[in-house]
Parts: C-alpha cells; sequence; structure tokens
C-alpha cells in the first residue's frame, strides 16, 4: 500500500506546474492632506491587510535568525524542500493518519503567495473555492507546495525568498508582515525590535491566534501569566537561535528573562480615524469608488484601492480647512434646541476646481451603533451630491439668483435697466423656449422686507438688495431654459440627480443642490465665466513607485 502512495505521489508530483507567479502583496492605502509648508499629513489607511512591505536592510537581523532557527534551521542549506523535516512529517502521518508539518520556509511562503492569489478573487464563491484547495489537508496540496518550492528556490536567492515571507506571512488579526506587526505589538519597527521582541513576533507566525499579544483577557495567552504561550514559544525560538550561534549565552540569558510587554497599537482603518476631515475623506473615497480611472467598476476599483498600497495626495489645504472648522465650531453647534441644524463649508480654488476645504458641523460616523447615539453624528456628507455619500440636496435661495442675472447681461441687458418690480401676484406668463408660456395663478412671492413691496427697481438694485420681486421681473423679460441652461454652464445640477427644475420659483432658488456644487459655480464667475469641475486628487503613487493617472477638472 506504502508503494502504490509513493508511486501516485510521484505521479501527481510530476503532473503538478512548475512555475508560481508572485504577483504584488496586499498593502494598505493611504491618504494625504498638505500643510502651509508643504509638508503630507496622513489622513487615513485603508486596509483588507494591514501591510507594509519593506526591504531585507529594513528587517532587524535578529528577525531574520528567529525566523531561520525556529521555523526552518536548514534554510539556507536545502534547494527548498527540506528532506529531514519533509520525511519525519511523512513518518507521522503514516502513523497518526492525519498530515503533519515539515514545511521550509520557502514552503511556507508558497502557501501564503497561493492564499494570497485567492483574496484577491472579487467573486466570494471562487474566492472561497480557491482558498480551500490553496489550504486543504491532503498529500496533493503539499506535493504541489513543494514543487512549486522548488521552482520559487531556482528564481530567486534565499535572502529575497526569506524577505518575501517576512513581508507576506500572517501575524493575527489584519495584520500582515513583518513591519506592520512590529509597530502593531511593539510601537517600534522590523528595523529597531529588540532580539526578545524579534522572537516573541516569530513565536505569532507558528499559530496566530495561540500566540498573537493584543488578547490581553486571554487565559492562556494573556497579560495575567505574562503572555505564558508565546514565551513558551519565544523562549525555544531563542534556545534554536543559540544551538545556531546566531546569539551568544549571555544574550539569550537576558532575553528569555525580558517580560513580554507588548505596546498595542491599535489598527486604524476608514475616514472615521481623519476627525474634521473625515468629510473630505469620504469624498475621496467616492471619488476612487466612482472614477473610471481606476477599474472596471466600482467593485474592482475598490478592491485595487485597499489593496494597492497607494499614498493618495490630495487637494486638502489643512491650514484653509482648520479655519473653516474653527469658524464651524464657533458659530454652528453640533446639537441645537431649536433643531437638527445642518452647516457646511465647502471651499473651491478659483481657475483649477481643487477643492480646498470641506467640513460641516457634525461627527462622521458610518457605524449604526455610533449613529443611533446621537443627532451630532451622521454618515451622510452635506456637501455632496447624492451619488458622492451626500444628501439630496439643499435649497441655495438667493444665491441662485446669480444666473438670472448672467442670463440677464448674457442677453444684453443693462445693470441699470428697469424691469416691473411692483407686483406681488397675477405675474401672468413667463417664457419658456423648452416648454412653452408657463403661468402660475395664486403664486405671490414677497420679498424679505415688507417696505420694498413695489417699484421699477434697476438690475442693480435687486442685486444689490437681493429684491425676489426684481428677479421675477428680470425673469419675465427672459427665458426660464435659458436661465436654467446659464446655471448648467457654471456646473449647476441637483444633488439628487434630477434635472433642474425651471420654473419661475427656481429663480428664487428653489432647486436642491449640493453647496460643493454652488461653490464650484461661484468659482466659474470668479474665473471669467470658466468653470472648473472639482477635484480632490492631485497625485497617485503606488507601492512600487508609479504614479496612476488622477482625474483631471
Amino acid at each position: 500500500m506504502a508503494g502504490l502512495s509513493a508511486s501516485n505521489s510521484i505521479a501527481i508530483f510530476d503532473s503538478l506546474p512548475g512555475y508560481l507567479g508572485i504577483e504584488q502583496l496586499s498593502q494598505k492605502s493611504n491618504i494625504y492632506a498638505t500643510q502651509s509648508d508643504g509638508s503630507r499629513v496622513l489622513l487615513a489607511s485603508f486596509y483588507d491587510q494591514n501591510r507594509v512591505e519593506v526591504e531585507s536592510d529594513a528587517i532587524s537581523q535578529f528577525v531574520k535568525d528567529a525566523a531561520v532557527s525556529g521555523e526552518d534551521p536548514r534554510f539556507f542549506d536545502h534547494n527548498g524542500i527540506d528532506i529531514q523535516g519533509t520525511l519525519r512529517a511523512v513518518v507521522s502521518t503514516l502513523v497518526s493518519d492525519s498530515l503533519q508539518g515539515g514545511s521550509s520556509i520557502t514552503q511556507q511562503y508558497v502557501k501564503n503567495v497561493l492564499v494570497q492569489k485567492c483574496e484577491v478573487i472579487a467573486d466570494q464563491a471562487q474566492s472561497d473555492i480557491c482558498y480551500t484547495t490553496a489550504t486543504e489537508v491532503t498529500v496533493e496540496r503539499k506535493l504541489r507546495e513543494m514543487r512549486f518550492a522548488l521552482a520559487v528556490e531556482k528564481k530567486y536567492d534565499k535572502t529575497d525568498i526569506l524577505r518575501q515571507y517576512l513581508n507576506i506571512t500572517g501575524f493575527g488579526g489584519t495584520v500582515y508582515g513583518i513591519e506592520a506587526a512590529a509597530n502593531h505589538y511593539f510601537n517600534t519597527t522590523a528595523l529597531a525590535v529588540t532580539l526578545p521582541q524579534a522572537a516573541s513576533l516569530v513565536a505569532i507566525v507558528n499559530n496566530p491566534r495561540k500566540f498573537q499579544l493584543d488578547r490581553p483577557d486571554s487565559v492562556t495567552n494573556g497579560a495575567a501569566n505574562d503572555y505564558a504561550a508565546n514565551k513558551m514559544r519565544r523562549d525555544y525560538i531563542l534556545g534554536e537561535m543559540l544551538a545556531e550561534k546566531k546569539i551568544s549565552a549571555a544574550q539569550y540569558e537576558a532575553a528569555v528573562a525580558t517580560v513580554i510587554t507588548p505596546v498595542i497599537t491599535a489598527p486604524s482603518t476608514g475616514c472615521a480615524t481623519a476627525g474634521a476631515n473625515a468629510y473630505f475623506c469620504d469624498y475621496v473615497v467616492h471619488a476612487l469608488q466612482t472614477d473610471p480611472t481606476f477599474g472596471a467598476d466600482e467593485e474592482t476599483r475598490m478592491l485595487n484601492f485597499r489593496r494597492g498600497g497607494y499614498d493618495v495626495y490630495t487637494t486638502l489645504d489643512l491650514d484653509l480647512q482648520g479655519a473653516a472648522a474653527t469658524t464651524m465650531n464657533e458659530n454652528v453647534p453640533k446639537i441645537s434646541d431649536v433643531g437638527d441644524v445642518g452647516a457646511v463649508i465647502s471651499s473651491v480654488q478659483v481657475g483649477t476646481g481643487r477643492v480646498l476645504a470641506m467640513t460641516q458641523n457634525k461627527d462622521y460616523s458610518q457605524d449604526p451603533a455610533v449613529l443611533i447615539s446621537g443627532a451630532n453624528y451622521t454618515a451622510i456628507n452635506y456637501n455632496t451630491d447624492r451619488a458622492a455619500g451626500g444628501s439630496s440636496g439643499f435649497r441655495p435661495g438667493s444665491t441662485y439668483k446669480v444666473f438670472t442675472l448672467a442670463e440677464w447681461l448674457n442677453e444684453g441687458h443693462s445693470l441699470y435697466e428697469r424691469v416691473d418690480s411692483a407686483r406681488t401676484s397675477h405675474w401672468g406668463a413667463f417664457q419658456d423656449s423648452c416648454r412653452g408660456p408657463q403661468r402660475y395663478p395664486g403664486w405671490n412671492p414677497r420679498n424679505d422686507s415688507l417696505r420694498h413691496t413695489g417699484s421699477n427697481y434697476s438690475a442693480l438694485e435687486s442685486t444689490i438688495n437681493s429684491y425676489n420681486t426684481g428677479f421675477l421681473g428680470m425673469a419675465k423679460e427672459l427665458d426660464l431654459c435659458g436661465i436654467r441652461k446659464t446655471a448648467e454652464a457654471f456646473g449647476v445640477h441637483r444633488a439628487d440627480g434630477d434635472p433642474l427644475r425651471q420654473g419661475a420659483s427656481s429663480v428664487l432658488g428653489t432647486n436642491e443642490i449640493a453647496p460643493l456644487t454652488m461653490a464650484v459655480a461661484f468659482a466659474g464667475i470668479a474665473n471669467d465665466g470658466v468653470t472648473c469641475t472639482p477635484v480632490v486628487i492631485d497625485r497617485i503613487v503606488t507601492a512600487d513607485g508609479t504614479e496612476l493617472p488622477v482625474p483631471q477638472s
């Protein structure tokens, strides 16, 4: 039976592919803002796997020696397969009728690569099938790993394999790679870890759930027993390092006497970590999600973003943003006794469309439990369109009158030309080239001050005093459809995605429009009538230093 099994295994081995394509590892992406001195400040990070890939010279020799001594002492001697370890595992498997370990570092690396390939598959069902195949407890899986390990050893040198292994391996939860692990568990770097820290980190690799150090309440591996499980594995690794002459006896004694003292740096992800900049951050994420520049569909775009190691450099000016947030906090409460009041500040750079500031009088959260805890929390960005994470818009009121004034001047009228502004009812027909003449019987608009109920105001007087009846008098001599088209020429659109309404009341600002849209329009007016669509991303640099194209205004 053993001979038959061996014969079948050899046949399977020979039929397996001998090449393993290695894609870039999943890395976290970061969104940055800029201060007045040009320095970059991190707003938020996003990831499926908290990983920062580092080069070999950024990893402590203690870590490298601990990994080899603890996981694969003959790593530098074998060709990808540790024959002694494999034979020992085969014997144990035959005796116990269950698959045993014996994987070399190269084989472990291969397994991790195969698992990583599964995790980038967008279809969850296909990803699950792939993961099962990559981790199933079968002889065939072991043979596949061995075959790939031999191929990897032919293509890469040992130093690079060890580096890749330390970058790809999991350290518990969403923590992947030695750099993120050093930061998470000890608030340090892979280069700066001490000897006992290095051994503790490598100990986690063997069984993350059993040995990870961020569960202080664990009965078997917690603060109460000085992380006993991890210490046992750590001290074993230190003993192996001593036996391999990687450390001295004095170093060994000092290390095993060191109490494990984690300094946990809790991983943070998402825009909720961006504080007063959270709504701008949310707008950036929606830009990445919806723009075809970043992928064929939304799912692909977000997968690329969460895994691609992007450094996203945004247009946010932190000095201007700070001033906006201070102004907001001093003037508009998050919770008001008179009702649920919402207020925003959106600032757009004239001539470029770069969004320089974006804030509102609420605290950002997408956590349902937090959202129901108080009216000061919302996930809705009041600044933006509904499709960009915003609301259905707000009536701009008198600020919308500028488009009637623009159409008035565009049609050749003068600022000093007077119009009938006396009436408050029975306005008669308004011309509308899109729908035909429009009448609004019973509609009785008023001015804000009852003292200004009638006169023939000039366009300039109506503008200075924002007279409703003055602008309706101007609209009577214009085309309602033309006023709408002028607004659209400045980038104005409804926040809910519906077409702009063009009734007579729309002259007074009754369309629901996002504040950012109005900021863009007024920046266009300041730019001699040339409107620049809003942009929030200046540059995107991937993990390998490649610059991605970004949406242009």
